[in-house]
């Protein structure tokens, strides 16, 4: 099929990129003609593992094409919706300006039969009210909302071989044309035996921002159960291990630590929040303000416990902060827990190094007073207390017998409760976890 894909940020070039690469004839578009000027030279302007090598490979069949020019749908059968909803400013709300803009902008280039599918995350009924904008313009074009669930670090694969597909329609019919032409672009996925549900346009918009609440949620849960296990001199991590055995609650995402971050999971919980005041639902998510409140709580816990390792005062204090991104196999540092807990040092006098494999230019545009060092070695020497803020495996990898003979002070603070604390306290280091004793 002839696909557009209309913004070319994270999600979108990810996307383009994967939809080439399934067979589609693909066109980018985005009016960041910076951006575009490197997708078209297969450079990913953001760090993806996989991302570059497989824009070298579809380029090359001539199946995937950038441009400034919305124009360039024009022809497509299939338009993607990619573009951002960030958080409003002062408000909890998301922007719905890019996907509005976006939307006005296609319009004159749609042509009967024409589908556009919205991917990017937005408020309940923001489907429903462009179905109606999009009907009145070309009524025989069709508008449907297909979320996404990548996740940073895993986009390739999870864009290739998603665990579901959800197509939301306007009837919520299997029978509904949308629901032909989605099957035709995700054929290979569904092949592969890939669960799809068909749903109504409001149910399609919902599942990813509960998806989202129910992560951060259950995030903030063991980070709760963190702090009661320092009052109580407990295990967090032998708690986890514990409960998560039981297949009602599983494992994943009970990782204590210093919260989550990034450009999903806090916007999005609070335009949740935002969308469901604004129906007179708003008590039934009241929760997800202790989940956000629990969630920036760590961040303060990380700088109070820094402290504490320095003796009581963090002035002249060398701190070294492995991490700057707010999760490993990505250069995203929106809304960091590490960078931000590292600003936050810095503000109470410590001098700090912050060292991270990717994500160091980001970090220094959105923190231009932080010292930077790309290499770990360079920032490792004569600390006084590190902070490991961000797992990357080369930050579990570190020898701590090898690491102690560069710092200055054997002092650790493993805020992602990931070395092995044996091992480190028989090497001579003061080592602190997060609701470890």
């Amino acid at each position: 099929m002839r696909i557009s894909v209309i913004g070319c940020g994270y999600l979108g070039a990810v996307h383009a990129a994967c939809m080439a690469k399934l067979g589609h004839d693909v066109i980018g578009i985005d009016l960041d003609e910076h951006k575009i000027a490197e997708l078209s030279a297969a450079r990913a302007p953001f760090f993806e593992p996989g991302l570059e090598e497989l824009l070298l490979d579809v380029q090359a069949t001539g199946r995937l094409s950038f441009t400034t020019d919305l124009g360039a749908a024009k022809g497509s059968a299939v338009h993607f919706i990619c573009v951002g909803t960030p958080q409003k400013k002062g408000e909890n709300g998301a922007d719905m300006t890019f996907v509005d803009a976006a939307v006005d902008a296609l319009l004159p280039f749609l042509t009967e039969g024409d589908v556009v599918v919205g991917k990017s995350t937005v408020p309940v009924g923001t489907a429903g009210r462009l179905a109606s904008v999009v009907r009145h313009v070309q009524p025989e074009a069709d508008l449907a909302w297909n979320p996404e669930f990548l996740r940073e670090g895993h986009a390739v694969s999870d864009t290739l071989a998603p665990d579901r597909l959800v197509y939301g329609v306007e009837n919520g019919s299997e029978d509904h044309r949308s629901v032909t032409i989605l099957d035709s672009v995700y054929q290979s996925a569904l092949d592969a035996g890939t669960p799809r549900l068909v749903t109504d346009l409001p149910t399609a918009e919902l599942v990813k921002t509960a998806a989202n609440s129910f992560l951060a949620t259950k995030i903030s849960f063991i980070n709760a159960m963190a702090e009661l296990c320092d009052a109580a001199g407990a295990d967090v991590s032998l708690l986890a291990d514990a409960i998560g055995l039981d297949d009602r609650i599983g494992r994943k995402f009970l990782n204590a630590g210093i919260g989550f971050g990034g450009g999903c999971l806090p916007k999005d919980i609070r335009a949740f929040m935002a969308r469901a005041g604004e129906l007179g639902a708003d008590q039934a998510l009241t929760f997800l303000r202790e989940v956000d409140a629990i969630n920036m709580r760590r961040r303060t816990r990380v700088v109070e416990l820094t402290r504490e390792l320095c003796g009581g005062s963090l002035l002249g204090q060398r701190v070294t902060v492995l991490g700057a991104a707010f999760k490993p196999e990505s250069d995203d540092v929106r809304d960091s827990p590490a960078l931000s807990i590292a600003a936050q040092l810095q503000l109470q006098g410590a001098v700090v190094t912050v060292t991270d494999p990717e994500a160091l230019a980001n970090a220094s545009r959105r923190f231009p007073e932080l010292h930077y060092e790309k290499s770990t070695a360079a920032a490792l020497r004569n600390a006084d207390v590190i902070l490991l803020l961000t797992e990357w495996r080369e930050y579990l990898d570190l020898d701590p017998y090898e690491t102690a003979e560069s710092v200055a002070v054997q002092r650790v603070l493993d805020g992602r409760n990931v070395l092995d604390a044996r091992k480190w306290r028989a090497a001579g280091w003061t080592y602190r976890g997060l609701g470890r004793p």
